[in-house]
């Protein structure tokens, strides 16, 4: 395994600083808007909204991974080879 450099780790500092202030920031509007009333068309809307969000997303993922397997995708690069190794 291979050291890292200056700069990944100058990026994880900044993604782990970018983490904390995200939880940070998510905990403190929690606690802010935490005396706010949802009624049942409101966790009605939310559960659809979430849903239908991941339906979309596996959706789109699972032909993503379809198209990929069956070659469809390989027309669309015309630059790489059929049988190279990807290049690293």
């Amino acid at each position: 395994m291979r050291s890292l450099g200056l700069g990944q780790i100058a990026l994880i500092v900044v993604l782990i600083a970018l983490l904390m202030l995200t939880g940070f920031w998510a905990t403190s509007v929690w606690n802010v808007t935490g005396d706010a009333v949802m009624d049942k068309h409101g966790w009605i809307a939310l559960g659809l909204g979430t849903f239908f969000s991941l339906l979309i997303g596996c959706g789109l993922m699972a032909l993503m991974f379809f198209s990929s397997r069956s070659g469809r995708d390989d027309a669309a690069d015309p630059f790489r080879r059929r049988g190279e190794p990807p290049a690293e």
